[in-house]
């Protein structure tokens, strides 16, 4: 174990698991259980359940599960170390001077570090007009002040292909590191290291804690290639869970939040005193970067392009976001401009007019799907009239549904009951599809226990008996002695469950309970939702006694039918045993015709 028991200990009485998810996830009591909206996939009927008496976590849908550390090593994507770092100044608590191996923080902060000379080279490159100026000119060329390009950190990557890597070098940081940190590249052909941004505008991408985790760079307009080049996945940075200028929009002060498709526009808006808005990263609108949003604020407005991508593009964003219960609205910026073009034409305080006027998710679906069709002629009138129908059916909100069937009846000349009338029957059938796929998140999830352990499938007797095993061990440890005694690791024939009973006896022999923190440094968050599942799948009655011995005999009979019969790995009483055995199976099968 990395650290001591003690100092985990402490940090679980002082970081109450019910207390640290709540942060993140709208938590309501059910018993002596919370529930709740999973963080970590795309859900409607809460399957997300926390354990206060375990201090652990489980999702029936995806079956990610563990206890404080490991929701905020999947939640936050920190290392293990990071995570206790994190918990640790949460309660106040100073972290072990030394006594745990923090190789992989260690590579985080020389990354972390990397990023942190590379933007500031960047930066300095910019107000030193390399290469003849041609980035800053291409910043003031988009009407930024100094003071936008100081708060965001913009900088010039000069056309070089060694600048960077020289300067770094110049720090004391290796060519690995640099690569690893995805700053810089290695050659296919001679292995050598070179600067992988070149001749490009660069976008510093900041974490909460306002550390540089990436870089986005953009070509200048005549040059070839694509607009855009982002950093990649790195050790501190993951595009699917990050937004370009949150850590500015969430000290805004505002419960709204803007999101526009990438760094101009958040930018320009930024400037333009809108300084709650946030860019998407290059990637499709993401359940993380929803589920970071809602922890901020309650209302989002989604500005994306008007062409047919970007429509797609926004049907997706909304349909991501009504999971996490936070009020979605839609600007389309008139004349087809993006956010930053509209303000340096026609201001900011119209934009801001254009920002309150902004369409609720209803409003948007409804003028899409009227803009699909013709409606002066009767098909594209009743192609119309069916796509309103089955947006209607989907609100929930039956005054809503009253005031938009209303409006629908006035564009078609349909009568406003007739409508909600077919509005009726198309919820209906709508409720059951989604009752059925809701049970079916539940009953089947995404996720089977055999993705965690395959041998379960091949050996299903014998694992139902290894897991009625490994849950007495870890509720009832006074029984572990007797267990131990009468079966081995090795006895078990799936692997997971074998490493977990290893762990248990290591665990339980050395005095201690069971607790699932124990398996929080080496398992990862399916496989130890796999052990929560284990354990809060079986109770036992007052016969547990008889359960175990059943159990061990179960799995030892199991393993017994895969010996092999040879001579060269049995002694002869063992091999005269087996032969016998076989016999008198076989003997048994062709009684009963079966051979």
């Amino acid at each position: 174990m990395i650290f001591s028991e003690d100092f985990m200990n402490e940090l679980r009485y002082k970081n109450p698991i019910e207390e640290v998810i709540s942060s993140y996830v709208v938590l309501k009591k059910a018993g002596s259980t919370y529930k709740g909206l999973c963080p970590f996939h795309n859900e409607r009927t809460p399957s997300f359940t926390v354990y206060p008496n375990t201090n652990s976590f489980y999702c029936f849908g995806c079956q990610n599960g563990g206890d404080a550390v490991t929701f905020i090593k999947n939640i936050e994507n920190l290392d293990y170390v990071e995570s206790v770092r994190l918990l640790a100044d949460r309660a106040g608590m100073a972290m072990p001077e030394r006594g745990y191996d923090d190789s992989v923080e260690k590579l985080r902060r020389t990354v972390l570090a990397i990023n942190r000379e590379t933007a500031k080279f960047y930066f300095e490159c910019l107000i030193n007009k390399q290469d003849d100026g041609i980035g800053l000119k291409y910043f003031v060329g988009r009407k930024l002040s100094t003071d936008t390009i100081k708060k965001f950190g913009l900088g010039y990557a000069p056309d070089s292909f060694d600048k960077l890597k020289n300067h770094l070098r110049s720090k004391g940081f290796s060519e690995n590191d640099m690569v690893l940190a995805n700053v810089c590249s290695k050659s296919r052909k001679n292995g050598r290291a070179y600067d992988r941004f070149r001749k490009k505008v660069m976008f510093p991408i900041f974490d909460l804690r306002g550390n540089v985790i990436a870089f986005g760079g953009r070509k200048f307009p005549e040059d070839e290639g694509a607009k855009y080049i982002n950093s990649s996945d790195t050790p501190v940075f993951k595009k699917s869970k990050n937004l370009y200028g949150l850590n500015l929009a969430k000290n805004s002060g505002s419960k709204t939040v803007i999101l526009t498709e990438g760094y101009m526009d958040t930018i320009a808006l930024h400037q333009a005193g809108f300084n709650n808005a946030v860019g998407a990263l290059g990637t499709s609108f993401t359940a993380d970067q929803a589920n970071l949003l809602s922890r901020y604020f309650d209302e989002i407005v989604v500005t994306m392009d008007i062409d047919e991508a970007g429509q797609k593009a926004t049907g997706r964003a909304i349909e991501i976001l009504k999971t996490t219960g936070i009020k979605v609205r839609i600007l389309q910026v008139e004349g087809g401009k993006d956010p930053d073009e509209y303000i340096k034409e026609y201001g900011a305080e119209r934009f801001r007019i254009l920002l309150d006027g902004a369409k609720n998710d209803i409003e948007f679906k409804l003028l899409g799907a009227k803009n699909q069709y013709d409606i002066k002629t009767d098909d594209g009138k009743l192609n119309y009239l069916n796509s309103a129908i089955e947006i209607l059916a989907s609100v929930g909100d039956e005054i809503a549904r009253n005031l938009y069937a209303g409006r629908v009846s006035s564009e078609t000349g349909v009568e406003k009951s007739v409508i909600l009338n077919r509005v009726q029957r198309a919820k209906k059938s709508g409720e059951r599809k989604a009752l059925k796929k809701e049970f079916s998140e539940i009953t089947r999830p995404k996720y089977s226990p055999n993705d965690v352990n395959p041998d379960a499938k091949k050996y299903r007797r014998a694992a139902y008996a290894e897991e009625n095993i490994l849950a007495v061990l870890m509720q009832y440890p006074q029984y572990a002695k007797y267990v131990f005694e009468k079966l081995k690791a090795e006895d078990f024939l799936t692997q997971f469950n074998k490493e977990l009973y290893s762990k248990l006896q290591e665990i339980l022999l050395s005095g201690k309970e069971f607790d699932i923190s124990y398996l929080a440094e080496n398992y990862d968050s399916k496989q130890i939702g796999r052990v929560i599942e284990i354990n809060n799948k079986f109770t036992f009655s007052n016969d547990l006694d008889q359960i175990i011995d059943d159990c061990i005999k179960v799995i030892i009979d199991e393993k017994d039918k895969l010996r092999i019969i040879t001579p060269s790995n049995m002694n002869d009483d063992d091999f005269l045993s087996a032969l016998h055995r076989e016999a008198k199976d076989k003997k048994g099968k062709n009684k009963n015709g079966r051979d």
